[in-house]
């Protein structure tokens, strides 16, 4: 069968190079065309269009960019008309993947599976009217997520486990000695503070230089910056001209899992951060950050803007959103993280909760199967 598939950020290319590759085991046969990067290229070869070409967020750099992103339409669309295939499998990314999905399913009848559920249950609730209208399915990555289509009358979902699980479960670095990893990177005997400062450039920019400024606060660490793919060397240095603040590139979690302590951009990354069971901080800095704060109150609909608490429930790691994001606030949660055993402890209790919650390894080969089966045997 032919399966198109976009993943328009980074994590879509992990998720989605996974999906593939249990795809190709359940279906022999099996045909690729997608959006997406590196790790999905080798599973299925070139993509029509890199991430990198894709990765706009907000309003502002949509329209900057606003010729390639009409080009990228037009591009998906002509190409989904050629290459006909059996299933669209989506990956996140709603607010182009809507687009699409609109124009397969209501011009060229495809069917559309919908891997990793946009967070409408955050923000942008709204947009469930066009699952609705346009998604066959839903494979959902979180147990909550289940209960939040129930509740709108949409109920063509499936719980998969989470492709996290899955990523973390495989990673190369697995069991690496932490004098192995400072030496490999040429880094220094001491412990590692990890910086995760987001995957897109306005995240860096916003985020990194505050993260980088209390360092010499830390002489017994060293702080090292998680390199974001498709982000070179040169764009970190100027937020962190003047630190001896290190980074590596392609070895996130490598980097996690050897660090003592995490400062970490919302996202993604605060679940893979609690899942290598480091304790964290969650920072989210950007300009007017007392607007933004307000602005939260009002338009988000979780009490928690992490991941890890949103899934728990509970404030299970300290969050710092626009105007709270200060030296002395990021200073704070450092020493605590480092040097309060018991503050340490009840994190990292609180985390083998969340494995728990989420389930184990299988997630990619669970969603796999499901949707060949659903393709094979034509049941709705």
């Amino acid at each position: 069968m032919r399966y198109f598939i976009i993943a328009g950020e980074a994590s879509g290319d992990l998720h989605g190079s996974n999906l593939m590759r249990e795809i190709k085991n359940t279906d022999r046969e099996a045909e690729f065309c997608f959006l997406g990067g590196d790790m999905m290229s080798v599973v299925g070869g070139k993509p029509l269009i890199h991430y990198r070409q894709m990765a706009f967020m907000g309003v502002v750099s949509v329209i900057l960019h606003l010729r390639t992103v009409l080009r990228n339409l037009y591009v998906c669309k002509k190409t989904l008309r050629t290459f006909s295939p059996d299933v669209l499998i989506l990956i996140d990314y709603p607010s182009f993947n809507l687009r699409i999905a609109k124009y397969a399913k209501q011009k060229l009848g495809v069917k559309i599976f919908y891997y990793i559920s946009p967070k409408l249950w955050a923000w942008k609730e709204y947009r469930i009217k066009h699952i609705k209208a346009l998604v066959d399915n839903m494979f959902c990555i979180f147990p909550f997520e289940i209960d939040f289509y129930k509740k709108h009358d949409y109920t063509k979902t499936l719980y998969v486990g989470n492709p996290l699980m899955d990523a973390i479960d495989t990673r190369p670095e697995k069991g690496e000695p932490f004098s192995a990893f400072v030496r490999r990177n040429k880094l220094e005997q001491k412990p590692i503070v990890a910086l995760l400062a987001g995957s897109r450039k306005k995240e860096i920019a916003d985020n990194l230089p505050m993260m980088a400024s209390i360092m010499n606060e830390f002489p017994e660490c060293q702080f090292v910056v998680a390199g974001a793919p498709g982000i070179v060397t040169s764009y970190y240095t100027q937020f962190i001209a003047g630190h001896n603040v290190k980074i590596v590139f392609g070895q996130t979690y490598a980097l996690l899992q050897q660090a003592s302590a995490a400062l970490v951009t919302s996202g993604t990354a605060t679940l893979e951060t609690a899942l290598l069971n480091i304790p964290q901080v969650v920072t989210y800095n950007v300009k007017f950050g007392r607007i933004i704060l307000f602005l939260y109150k009002i338009l988000i609909h979780t009490p928690y803007f992490s991941l890890v608490n949103i899934i728990t429930g509970k404030p299970v790691v300290k969050e710092l959103l626009g105007s709270q994001v200060t030296q002395q606030a990021l200073k704070d949660e450092l020493k605590s993280l480092l040097y309060n055993i018991s503050y340490r402890k009840q994190m990292l209790h609180e985390y083998q909760l969340l494995h728990k919650q989420l389930g184990s390894a299988g997630a990619s080969k669970t969603a796999a199967e499901a949707m060949v089966q659903l393709l094979t045997s034509k049941v709705d």
